[in-house]
C-alpha cells in the first residue's frame, strides 16, 4: 500500500493528529507519517505506538532547515522508533547516524528550501544529486518533492526512478487522481498526500476525511500501485 497518509498541514504535525489517526485507521489506512515539528516527541512516540500496534509503518519527514535541526530530528527518529526517516538533505551526515539501526532513510534529492518546502534548481542537478544520495551507504531510497518543482514533473520523477534503482516517494501538492496515476506510470514506489486530505481538496464522493482517505485508496488501486512493493514495508 504505497499511499502514505500525512498527519500533517502545511509541513507541521497537526494538533489533532490522535482523532485523524483513528479515522485513517477505521480506514485501512497503515502507512502513515508525521512532521518533525508541531507535536512534542511524547505525541509523536504515542502515534507511533498506535501505527504499529495496529500493523502500520510509521513514518517522520524531516522538515528542518538547518543542519543542527536536521540532525536532531533524526536522532528523535530513532527515539521514537518509526520505520522510515524521509526528507532532510544532509544525506552524508545523517546515514551514518541511522545506519544499522534498522531505519529506512529516504532525503530529498536537489535543492529545497522554504515551509512549505520547494525542490529548485534545473532537472539535471536534481537528477544528479539523487543518484549521489542513493549511492550512499544507509540511504535506502529518495523523498522527491516532485510537484513542488516548476519544470516538467513527470519527466523528473522518471529521471529519477529511472536513474536511482532505489524505491522513490514523491511527496507534497498531490491533490487529484491523475497526480497519482502519473507518478506511478513514471515509476514512484509511493506517495505522500496530508493537508490535501485534511482540507478535504481530494475529489471525493463522500465528505469529511474518511470519505478523502477512502478516494485516495481508490485512486491508488486505480494507478496500479498494487503491482509494487517494497520487502518489510507492504
Amino acid at each position: 500500500m504505497p499511499f502514505i497518509f500525512m498527519l500533517t498541514r502545511n509541513d507541521r504535525t497537526v494538533e489533532e493528529a490522535e482523532a485523524h489517526l483513528d479515522v485513517a485507521l477505521e480506514a485501512g489506512v497503515r502507512h502513515i507519517g508525521f512532521k518533525d515539528v508541531g507535536l512534542p516527541e511524547a505525541r509523536l512516540t504515542a502515534l507511533r505506538d498506535r501505527i504499529a500496534g495496529a500493523g502500520g509503518t510509521c513514518y517522520l519527514e524531516v522538515v528542518s532547515e538547518d543542519r543542527e535541526s536536521e540532525i536532531a530530528s533524526a536522532r528523535a527518529a530513532l527515539r521514537i522508533g518509526v520505520d522510515v526517516l524521509l526528507g532532510g538533505t544532509r544525506g552524508r551526515e545523517v546515514a551514518p547516524i541511522v545506519a544499522g539501526s534498522g531505519l529506512r532513510y529516504m532525503p530529498f534529492p536537489g535543492r529545497v528550501a522554504g515551509i512549505p518546502s520547494v525542490l529548485h534548481g534545473p532537472a539535471e542537478a536534481i537528477v544528479a544529486s539523487a543518484v549521489e544520495l542513493a549511492g550512499l551507504d544507509g540511504v535506502d531510497g529518495l523523498d522527491l518533492l516532485a510537484w513542488r518543482y516548476t519544470g516538467e514533473v513527470e519527466a523528473l520523477i522518471a529521471r529519477v526512478a529511472g536513474a536511482v534503482g532505489k524505491p522513490v516517494v514523491v511527496a507534497g501538492s498531490v491533490v487529484k487522481p491523475a497526480q497519482i496515476a502519473a507518478l506511478c506510470s513514471a515509476g514512484a514506489w509511493g506517495f505522500t498526500i496530508g493537508t490535501a486530505a485534511l482540507d478535504g481538496v481530494f475529489p471525493a464522493r463522500e465528505p469529511g476525511l474518511a470519505g478523502q482517505l477512502a478516494a485516495i485508496l481508490a485512486a491508488e488501486e486505480a494507478a496500479g500501485f498494487s503491482r509494487l512493493g517494497w520487502p518489510g514495508l507492504d
